[in-house]
């Protein structure tokens, strides 16, 4: 029967997840989206491990480009949560025409937002390391490289925002094949583009930007070919084709909310990634090595969570209110047992851990202390990221919001300053206010699901 499971899972057969038992409906959505979001760790690890090999001022490249690339990922993150709430309504409604039309709304949008941060990336990438306060060595090497990856970001973008859809729809299954391809590639092609083979030299950090984009356009390509070729419930045709405003002001709007969780959360790492700067390019790559590792766990952690999102609206939509909220305690404790686990492996191992990235002492040291630092909160961090995805699949997108600017802005930024700088704790005071206040950010998504107010929204 288990296997069963894993094959309908993975094979991607279609259930209904209005009235399918919850633990084989939970057990069915969050296979794939493990499955997916471990190969996203993956690629993070993998990158980072031969970026790594370029020496600290490429590290050091790939964490300032990611923590401004960042504004696409969280407009990716917004339009992603509108799509999966949009779409798990209506699959819960039974209305998949109307599926279909709000997916290619999702594509108008994210298509047209970033065409606009493309051509911004490209023209001022050297501007915004030198903002992020990147060394001189670290702005000449590196500004190749951002441009690539600002230039890519509509491949970013779609990937986000599509894969949503799927979640939404209950095809979680074509979400992590298209991820799968996607990196899968990148990680082939990273080492063949940034180190070369036989009398070519390949192209340096540069070759890791371009393997990126090159993978994740693909990946792109197979999410087309599966909306496009009727196939599944999920799917634009002919009719489809038409832009609706009334959809595209809700997707805005639902968005918003989205965004403002993933900007927040990005805002405040930004500032957190400006603070390590200040100690210098060994400081902010041990950081960059700690959270890729990081990544490795708690992706993961977010895939299984994702199944909250897709059951809460759907059954939603359905009407089945109790269903919905007994999806949620049900996968956040399934949540809380996977992170658990996790946690003594970075306490035991974190040095060997970072050794693996890294042969540079000082590099070395300060990824290791990362690791056991943050890892303390992650029972904590499990329970907020599926309370989290269960305020975002009802379409409840503004209470996280919310809660992300109370706790990780208006609390995580000040708590890192004074005890990195006043306190004298430096990078290990990052760590601290990194580990503390995540956990508090789950306490307060805690009081804020069980006042209920999330079954009412209307989408």
């Amino acid at each position: 029967m288990t296997w069963q499971l894993i094959k309908d899972a993975i094979l991607g057969k279609e259930q209904d997840f209005t009235s399918l038992p919850l633990k084989t409906a939970i057990f069915v959505l969050a296979i794939p989206m493990i499955l997916e979001m471990m190969m996203e760790s993956a690629f993070a690890v993998v990158d980072i491990f031969f970026v790594a090999k370029l020496g600290e001022h490429a590290i050091a490249t790939v964490g300032l480009t990611e923590s401004v690339i960042v504004l696409t990922y969280a407009i990716g993150f917004g339009i992603s949560m509108a799509g999966t709430a949009l779409i798990s309504r209506r699959f819960g409604e039974k209305e998949y025409k109307e599926a279909g039309t709000a997916t290619f709304q999702l594509l108008v949008v994210g298509m047209i937002i970033s065409i606009f941060l493309g051509l911004g990336g490209w023209f001022f990438a050297e501007d915004l390391l030198r903002v992020m306060g990147a060394e001189e060595a670290v702005v000449k090497s590196g500004t190749n490289y951002a441009r690539i990856v600002f230039a890519g970001n509509t491949a970013i973008m779609l990937l986000f925002l599509i894969n949503g859809a799927f979640r939404g729809a209950g095809q979680a299954h074509l979400a992590m094949r298209s991820l799968w391809i996607a990196n899968g590639l990148n990680i082939v092609l990273d080492p063949l583009l940034i180190f070369g083979i036989g009398s070519w030299a390949g192209f340096g950090l540069d070759g890791a930007a371009i393997a990126t984009t090159f993978g994740r356009s693909i990946g792109v390509v197979y999410q087309f070919y599966h909306l496009f070729n009727g196939k599944h419930k999920l799917k634009i045709l002919r009719q489809n084709l038409v832009v609706k405003w009334e959809t595209i002001k809700k997707i805005i709007d639902l968005s918003l909310g989205g965004m403002g969780q993933f900007l927040i959360d990005s805002i405040s790492w930004v500032a957190l990634t400006r603070m390590n700067a200040e100690f210098g390019s060994a400081a902010l790559a041990g950081y960059t090595i700690a959270f890729r590792v990081l990544i490795f766990t708690i992706l993961p952690a977010w895939g299984l969570s994702g199944a909250a999102a897709t059951l809460v609206g759907q059954n939603l939509g359905a009407k089945e209110v109790d269903r919905a909220e007994k999806a949620v305690w049900l996968t956040t404790r399934y949540n809380v047992i996977f992170m658990a686990s996790v946690t003594g492996i970075y306490l035991l191992f974190n040095q060997q851990l970072a050794g693996f990235f890294t042969d540079i002492p000082e590099v070395q040291a300060i990824a290791a202390q990362g690791l056991w630092v943050i890892s303390i909160g992650y029972v904590f961090f499990a329970v907020g990221m599926v309370l989290t995805q269960a305020f975002n699949g009802a379409g409840d997108t503004r209470t996280p919001a919310w809660i992300n600017t109370g706790v990780l802005l208006a609390m995580e930024v000040p708590l890192a300053y004074f005890l990195a700088f006043p306190m004298g704790l430096k990078y290990l005071g990052i760590f601290i206010a990194i580990a503390f206040c995540h956990s508090f950010h789950a306490l307060v998504s805690l009081y804020f699901f069980k006042k209920g107010r999330w079954k009412l929204k209307e989408v």
